[in-house]
């Protein structure tokens, strides 16, 4: 009787299963992935009762036992996301060693206190993307790290439209020049590399401009978010950007006032997860109040020194 033939033995060893330590300990509302490699690397996590501090580390929330500081976690927190309308003077961080305000405190986070109304106790949110200090507008915050990574890539192509105040008129053809691309510095304005300053040409960008004057506005659209690049892309033709306001992202466009926030809807989140996966997704037609431009204040009328003075009425 002939033996059947074996199957051989693959040489190559079984990919570790579950999830790296640091993306567990972000899902469940402990910190940032990123703080939690810390956490890590400090022998603060037990997994079925062995001390681990290796960081490419694995495992499986549904089985295995994870302790952080001796706490046992109970899985990940409900996925959540939320709209800031952020106010300039604040930082898009969760902690700032100059003690500025962040924009957890628009929340409530900073104090981990409970948000009375619908929204309950919030799990500890992350901001998606940044806003400078000086800028505002819409930001997103949530504790879904997987799509907050894919909406920042600049590979996606996630549109982002900001109105942007700039001091003097800039020429058509210094706008038409924005809209092409333009070769800015890569990091920060003081750092130099190599002798020279590190540059790169920033993506075609939508530019119309929504108000005249001697200090105009821009609405440009964006598929990338580089560092404080709308600032440095009006330097580079000789204009100093006064304010931005971010007032789209995806198809989300900004409809809280200043300081305010709210939770996004199913569709909302849905329409955030086409977008990330490089989708094309509409806005809103009709802008909301917070996503406009208020109406300029006209000039108080100065009144002639010969021109009496109006009686008050008694």
């Amino acid at each position: 009787m002939s033996k059947s033939p074996t199957t051989p033995k693959s040489d190559k060893p079984e990919a570790p299963k579950g999830d790296r330590l640091q993306k567990i300990l972000a899902q469940a509302g402990i910190a940032s992935r990123r703080k939690a490699e810390e956490i890590i690397l400090e022998g603060r996590v037990i997994v079925n009762g062995q001390v681990v501090t290796e960081l490419g580390t694995r495992a499986d929330p549904a089985k295995d036992h994870i302790r952080v500081d001796g706490k046992l976690l109970h899985g990940p927190e409900p996925q959540r996301y939320f709209m800031v309308n952020k106010p300039r003077g604040y930082v898009t961080t969760t902690d700032d060693p100059e003690h500025r305000p962040t924009v957890l405190q628009l929340l409530g986070q900073d104090k981990q206190k409970q948000v009375v109304g619908e929204h309950q106790k919030l799990p500890r949110l992350y901001p998606v993307g940044r806003l400078d200090y000086l800028s505002e507008g819409l930001l997103l915050m949530t504790n879904d790290g997987d799509l907050a990574n894919r909406l920042s890539k600049a590979s996606t192509g996630v549109e982002k439209t900001y109105l942007v105040k700039v001091s003097g008129a800039p020429t058509p053809a210094a706008i038409d020049q924005l809209r092409r691309g333009i070769m800015i510095d890569r990091g920060r304005l003081d750092e130099v590399r190599s002798g020279r300053r590190d540059r790169i040409l920033t993506q075609p960008a939508k530019i119309e401009q929504v108000r005249s004057g001697d200090n105009p506005w821009y609405e440009v659209t964006l598929t990338e978010g580089r560092n404080r690049q709308l600032r440095k892309m009006f330097e580079e033709i000789g204009h100093h950007v006064e304010k931005i306001r971010r007032i789209g992202y995806g198809a989300l466009v900004l409809d809280v006032p200043p300081g305010a926030f709210r939770e996004l809807s199913t569709g909302e989140v849905q329409a955030l997860g086409r977008a990330a996966a490089g989708k094309k997704v509409e806005r809103k037609k009709t802008l909301p109040e917070a996503a406009q431009l208020k109406k300029p204040v006209p000039p108080r009328k100065r009144r002639s020194p010969n021109q009496p003075a109006r009686k008050r009425a008694s």
